[in-house]
């Protein structure tokens, strides 16, 4: 056949996001970073098929977000970014395009006219890359630390994908480099000696890496299509037999332990019971029932993450989440940095989003008393209008 087929690399971990699942599996205002990265190729009138090529552990996700006939069936990717790129490209040779492109699926914002640039310059060169000048001084780094040398940034440039190629010289390019490894498909082509033009790039075309980036993302979309709901969780457990309390998904050493059928954490508790009252889903109680033996002693991330994974499944975000504990005792400032940094772990959320307080009741009540710890939390959830 002839034609211009879209390869979405997904196979990545997302390691350095921080997210328990994949970042280009996320919701993003509404859809995954996935899809919204598939759909600019599916809706673009020179791209003839779509293909995604992830990591085998990922299939149940994606057949979530894509159930539908618009793509070609997905293939298993490599070890690295460069083997998941020659695998995709090799399970194309039956269809034998004449070009391909090959994207990032963390970048979910190739808009159209930077991709029809792309297939443009193939009519003249074997291969393209959209690119970006360097604006920032550069500096190359000492051993110790310090400047080593101030870089001539004129001729430099940030790549991006997708990066276009006519297929039978970057599929040859690929099964000729083997052990070597490079960081795009251009350095493939360059390496195999092929010219590789430079087409002009898009700043609204970044790469999602960190939550920062996400963040910015979702600005960029300004939660189009989509409704903040509030949710609030309020959560006691006694005190017992014990020498340290479960708080925030954090060890604290105590007089005594919290009682429980799970880990006693009511921080977690609330939180997620603020969670499932934002998509209006029950509570912790009707999700893990405490006459469920299975539940006995468990750590309750597990709770937190269910309702984190509940309002992903709705196509919803997580603005933010905010926690009061109300006790007398242990003291909670010298554990709340690691309590913050613990609930955006497993939420997936940067710090700054994630607030954890608490107070006492001067020596008021069952908490005054020291009789136990009580915790309150409120969640802001943005879902789809129809959610």
């Amino acid at each position: 056949m002839a034609g211009c087929v879209a390869l979405i690399l997904a196979g990545g971990s997302g390691s350095r996001f921080g997210s328990e699942r994949p970042k280009q599996y996320l919701p993003l205002a509404g859809a995954p970073v996935l899809r919204r990265a598939a759909d600019a190729f599916v809706t673009h009138e020179a791209v003839d098929h779509v293909r995604v090529v992830l990591r085998p552990s990922d299939r149940d996700l994606y057949d979530s977000f894509f159930g539908d006939t618009s793509l070609l069936a997905p293939v298993e990717g490599g070890e690295t970014r460069q083997a998941s790129s020659r695998l995709g490209l090799e399970s194309l040779r039956d269809l034998r395009p004449d070009t391909v492109l090959i994207h990032d699926g963390a970048r979910p914002f190739p808009d159209s006219t930077l991709i029809s640039r792309v297939i443009d310059a193939l009519e003249h060169y074997p291969a393209a890359v959209p690119a970006l000048p360097v604006n920032d001084t550069i500096k190359s780094a000492s051993a110790d630390g310090t400047v080593a040398a101030t870089m001539d940034r004129s001729s430099l440039r940030r790549a991006q994908t997708p990066q276009g190629f006519r297929f039978s010289d970057i599929l040859a390019a690929h099964q000729s480099v083997g052990g070597v490894e490079f960081t795009d498909d251009a350095m493939v082509a360059e390496q195999a000696g092929l010219s590789v033009a430079l087409v002009e790039g898009s700043e609204a075309n970044l790469k999602i890496t960190t939550q920062e980036d996400m963040v910015q993302a979702e600005r960029m979309l300004g939660g189009a299509g989509l409704a903040t709901r509030i949710g609030s969780g309020f959560d006691v457990h006694r005190f017992g037999p014990g020498d340290h309390v479960i708080l925030g998904g954090i060890r604290i050493d105590h007089d005594y332990g919290l009682e429980g059928h799970s880990d006693a954490d009511a921080a977690l508790h609330a939180l997620t019971d603020a969670l499932l009252g934002a998509i209006g889903d029950g509570d912790i109680g009707s999700h893990f029932p405490p006459s469920d033996e299975k539940w006995r002693n468990a750590d309750s991330a597990a709770f937190l993450k269910h309702a984190a994974d509940l309002v992903a499944a709705k196509g919803g975000i997580i603005d933010n989440v905010d926690l009061t504990l109300i006790c007398e005792a242990p003291k909670i400032g010298p554990h709340r940095e690691a309590m913050r940094q613990r609930i955006g772990d497993i939420l997936g959320l940067p710090l700054r989003l994630v607030g954890v307080k608490a107070t006492t009741t001067e020596g008021l009540g069952f908490t005054g008393r020291r009789e136990g710890i009580a915790a309150q939390a409120i969640a802001a959830v943005r879902l789809p209008l129809d959610g």
